[in-house]
């Protein structure tokens, strides 16, 4: 077998035929560093197959939701194997045709996944020139390839492309160690910025995602939803619905549902069912969340410690303490969640905007009470995830219908839906108090996380006495509302835990800049040894134009930094703030990023963008309304996303670095953007804002707090 839960070995044959076939093998503690806190087998991740015409198919369990995965990947194998861009074929997140994997997040399949895919192109490569070696009568140093051809060095006609050297060959290898790979500078397709290979469907409207699925017979469902987060269902009354002609009910075990071939009739047999429910009990709001996350909080675990943090605090020539908060933000993705199921000889096959197709079979295996092996995932194009498209309970809903009423069914939630089931970035609080020494170099560091996560909390900054600790972390799994300390479900939000922390440390470090009297920048290179942060914070001030003022400076101007994904990333930024309304304009960004070989560097440009621009709205708009389990914004009328017209003039800046392999995109540019905005906001009005997001009451009330305090220590008349 490929893998416990694979397709076997012989029915991967019987489909694809003859050719050279290379597997890739990439166990989870490979992908995270270390056993992640679920377990999934150690199986193959991709695969690729050289047909006798030529073609390359790679098979990978990694989805496309608008990264440009499917292209970058398609680009790193068309470079190893030496063959053109549009001889490439991807086969992503079919759990029947592809091998196993966790899950398309965490900024992982270029980094991780993709010197695997790399390395099978190599071997690959390899096994295709002893063969041509064979036939060519030469040695294989004798050899050159391009575009799929073989030929002898000098001697072009004597050549023997690669589907001329598969037909009929059934050769398999294993790919488990690093093959020798291409030197940069040998790249022509890595590198290159080619049109993606999903582009054309995507402008031309063509392309199908699972909402668009359809399926002969097909009933389309709308679910009973209650009122709140921890409501229980008292009473139900379906007889009204059920006289509605063609209307099925489905009534079990929690799971109600109007159903019918027509979406209308289906949505008017839902409001037709009279339900009364036992609301929520649960007291918190928005105002009270985060004294219920410590008070409630698991003790904290130490995630490092260093030196002395009690002793230092003692000598410190100055202390800073601060508290830093933010709200639940929801995904709020363009694609609301859709799935469609059909159950039929045994057998389900679910089509599902999902960035996790093989957890999400197993989970609907387990709903059915089937075997994995007897339950397909197909995943059509997804029109954005940032972790929300993990948790998949529409699929498993979908799922469930289809089984019970033995007919497929589709399950697309509302925007309405899309909010209220939505598992939200955590509501967090990061409480830090920092010190500085006689020389004014920070000498104290104590961070304590509730509920964030720790990714980005072990800051890049030279410290000898140093404690940093967690509790409450979301993982990058999808988690489950518990009873304890959120009111309902949260979960990964694009770059999950980091931007909380980078906005908490980023602040803070600007604080000690501020009290010393000096130029942020240069505070932190003086606190720096990293050469390649430091490389990377000139790099954005030499883009930026940056002139060296203590803050407040009253320019807006911030600058903020942090490693995330094995990418290094400084921003600096320029905001207006009105003095009337408090309405902040971010006007310019500056980003570079040092993400070692970039393999596409439009689509990491556009990652560049896309993440500040989205980043702009946990910075300054958004936070989910709720009292108790009840969830008070469901569409954009009132949960306010970045509008076209907030998003600033944005220089995206590549740090060439060929010593090091391709590291995370998706998400290093998010994690400073709220740090990078309240720093620029501190700049222009003297307030630190030190709760998420920063809306303008919340601008004028620190503006209030700073004048309060400026009078308090300067009197009128004094």
């Amino acid at each position: 077998m490929i893998g416990s839960e694979g397709v076997s070995r012989r029915r991967f044959f019987q489909l694809m035929g003859g050719g050279i076939v290379v597997f890739v093998s990439l166990g989870p503690s490979e992908v995270f560093g270390q056993q992640p806190a679920f377990s999934y087998p150690r199986d193959y991740n991709a695969y690729l197959v050289i047909g006798k015409n030529g073609r390359v198919t790679v098979f990978s369990g990694k989805v496309e939701m608008g990264q440009g995965v499917m292209t970058s990947q398609a680009q790193m194998v068309a470079e190893e194997l030496s063959v053109a861009l549009t001889s490439i074929e991807m086969v992503l997140g079919d759990t029947d045709r592809c091998p196993p994997d966790l899950g398309t997040f965490g900024s992982l399949t270029t980094r991780m996944f993709g010197p695997a895919l790399r390395a099978a192109a190599a071997q690959a490569r390899a096994e295709l020139l002893a063969l041509a070696a064979k036939k060519l009568g030469v040695p294989a140093g004798n050899l050159v390839v391009e575009q799929g051809v073989v030929s002898i060095d000098g001697q072009p006609d004597r050549r023997v492309s690669y589907g001329q050297l598969s037909k009929g060959a059934r050769i398999v290898r294993t790919v488990r160690e690093d093959a020798v790979l291409k030197n940069p500078s040998a790249f022509r397709v890595m590198g290159t910025s080619p049109e993606r290979l999903d582009g054309l469907e995507k402008v031309t409207g063509a392309a199908k995602y699972s909402a668009d699925v359809r399926i002969p017979g097909m009933l389309y469902a709308r679910l009973l939803r209650p009122e709140s987060h921890g409501a229980t269902l008292r009473e139900i009354d379906t007889s009204a619905a059920e006289r509605l002609a063609g209307l099925t009910i489905v009534n079990q075990e929690g799971l109600v549902a109007a159903l019918h071939a027509d979406p209308e009739a289906a949505e008017e047999g839902a409001a037709r069912i009279k339900a009364r429910w036992q609301p929520s009990d649960s007291p918190l709001d928005p105002q009270t969340i985060h004294a219920h996350l410590v008070a409630h909080a698991q003790p904290l675990n130490t995630l490092a410690a260093r030196g002395n943090v009690s002793a230092a605090r003692a000598s410190a020539a100055q202390v800073f303490e601060a508290t830093y908060e933010k709200g639940y933000v929801a995904h709020a993705s363009l694609e609301p969640h859709a799935a469609v199921a059909e159950v039929k000889d045994g057998r389900a096959t679910v089509w599902a905007s999902t960035q996790t197709p093989f957890p999400t079979r197993d989970r609907v295996a387990k709903a059915l009470g089937l075997d994995s092996t007897r339950v397909r995932v197909i995943v059509p194009m997804i029109g954005g995830g940032f972790g929300g498209k993990s948790a998949d309970a529409q699929a498993i809903e979908a799922a469930r219908l289809a089984q019970l009423t033995g007919k497929p069914v589709q399950v697309a939630w509302t925007r309405a839906e899309e909010f209220f089931n939505d598992t939200f970035d955590p509501a967090s609080v990061v409480k830090v108090v920092s010190g500085l020494d006689a020389d004014g170099r920070i000498s104290l560091w104590d961070y304590a996380i509730y509920s964030a996560g720790e990714r980005g909390a072990l800051n890049c900054y030279e410290i000898a006495n140093a404690l940093f600790q967690s509790t409450g972390g979301a993982s990058y799994g999808p988690a489950v509302p518990a009873v304890t300390l959120h009111p309902f479900a949260v979960g990964p939000w694009r770059g999950p835990g980091a931007n909380m922390n980078a906005f908490a440390t980023e602040s803070q470090i600007d604080m000690m800049a501020s009290a010393r009297g000096e130029d942020p920048l240069a505070f932190r290179l003086r606190n720096l040894v990293d050469p390649r942060m430091r490389r990377v914070l000139k790099t954005a001030a030499e883009h930026f134009k940056w002139q060296p003022a203590p803050a407040p400076s009253r320019r807006g101007f911030g600058v903020a930094c942090n490693i995330d994904a094995g990418t290094y990333v400084a921003t600096m930024a320029e905001v207006h703030v009105d003095p009337l309304n408090c309405q902040v304009n971010v006007t310019r960004v500056v980003c570079a990023q040092d993400m070692g070989v970039v393999v596409n560097p439009e689509g990491a440009r556009m990652q560049i963008e896309g993440g500040i621009t989205m980043g702009l709205g946990y910075s300054l708009s958004e936070e989910v309304r709720f009292l108790g389990g009840d969830i008070l914004d469901r569409n954009f009328g009132s949960y306010q996303i970045p509008r076209f017209s907030w998003v600033p003039h944005i220089e995206a800046v590549l740090i060439k670095n060929d010593e090091l392999a391709p590291q995370g995109g998706g998400e290093p540019p998010i994690t400073t953007t709220g740090a990078v905005i309240a720093n620029a906001i501190f700049d222009a009005t003297g307030a630190r804002v030190t709760r998420l997001p920063m809306t303008a009451d919340r601008i004028r009330a620190a503006i209030a707090t700073r004048n309060l305090r400026a009078f308090a220590d300067h009197p009128a008349g004094s």
